[in-house]
């Protein structure tokens, strides 16, 4: 390939791994009917966001290993036409979580997008069942490394979260807000697990910026945990977009279709600055990856990197990329 037109991953990120580029948003859906009807949304928007299958708080005691199985078979279905569906696991204090590690990675491991683990309570625990998850690749033959999402919504994860985001596999850093406001045992309000209160609550705030910061500097997604509304579409959408602008988040759960758009739109970039980025690593491009002028400005490596993941986070919430653009880096 000719310097001139080096592909911007090839050249930008030289001795480093790229920052992962994830959809904006992860849909939980607990049950079978539900994972269905989010898979026929993701049919009609495409591959904006991710499902989650949650074999955590959707298995009934008792059909552990049931939920498990038809979760894999969600996984590996003809349905899921994009790769990106992901499951959780139970929490390690959990019986059953090695074997739903075991029957997902056994059944689907070949296709999953991640693993979620829940209620780590130190970095401990999260290397733990990260190994857990690589033995049982092995033990199937899994030629693949899955990758893992990690939840911090205790107080021993919060203290860990630089720890946890710096572990192999990693990709990203999920916020639980309620089992962390119910963590404190009342010294934070029940107002704090909606809005405006999870905005405003010192102690709320400190963790969401706490785990925003342990996952950018260690090339990890920052996650936000859901909204409760499920109607008000303007409500969701201003949660989403303090989560984005005031606190780093670059994803945010959703546990209803109602809530997906909204937050995919408020997390999507600027329009003008996807043009503007197009532009520069075009020019860029064309200059063999040096420094150049684009109005008025100078740029180089340092800010080809910035432009570079903004046309990335556009294309994943399905923004049109200029047409040149397009041709040249996707």
């Amino acid at each position: 390939m000719a310097a001139s037109q080096a592909h911007p991953d090839h050249v930008l990120f030289q001795g480093e791994k790229p920052f992962p580029i994830l959809p904006a948003v992860d849909h939980y859906a607990g049950s079978e009917k539900l994972m269905k009807k989010a898979l026929s949304v993701q049919h009609e928007l495409g591959p904006v966001f991710d499902i989650t299958c949650d074999c955590e708080d959707g298995a009934h005691a008792g059909a552990e290993a049931e939920h498990a199985r038809m979760a894999a078979g969600i996984v590996m279905s003809e349905d899921n036409r994009f790769g990106r569906v992901g499951a959780r696991i139970h929490d390690i204090t959990h019986p059953h979580w090695e074997q739903d590690v075991d029957i997902l990675v056994g059944l689907a491991g070949s296709r999953l997008a991640f693993l979620t683990i829940p209620k780590v309570r130190s970095a401990a625990d999260a290397a733990r069942q990260i190994e857990c998850i690589r033995s049982a690749e092995e033990r199937h033959g899994v030629e693949r490394e899955i990758p893992v999402h990690v939840l911090i919504e205790t107080h021993g994860a919060l203290r860990d979260a630089w720890d946890i985001a710096a572990l192999d596999r990693v990709e990203s850093l999920d916020f639980g807000l309620m089992d962390f406001v119910s963590g404190h045992h009342g010294a934070i309000p029940g107002s704090a697990m909606r809005s405006p209160g999870q905005f405003e609550h010192p102690l709320v705030i400190r963790a969401k910026c706490d785990i925003a910061a342990a996952a950018l500097a260690n090339g990890v997604v920052p996650s936000h945990n859901v909204t409760t509304e499920l109607k008000d579409i303007d409500y969701i959408r201003r949660d989403a977009e303090r989560a984005r602008k005031d606190f780093g988040y670059l994803r945010m759960w959703s546990i209803h279709p109602n809530q997906v758009v909204p937050i995919i739109e408020a997390m999507r970039p600027d329009f003008t600055e996807v043009e503007e980025a197009a532009s520069i690593l075009i020019a860029a491009q064309d200059k063999h990856w040096g420094p150049i002028q684009h109005a008025g400005k100078l740029h180089d490596r340092a800010s080809y990197r910035y432009y570079w993941e903004l046309l990335k986070r556009a294309r994943a919430t399905g923004m049109t990329v200029p047409d040149e653009a397009a041709q040249r880096f996707f």
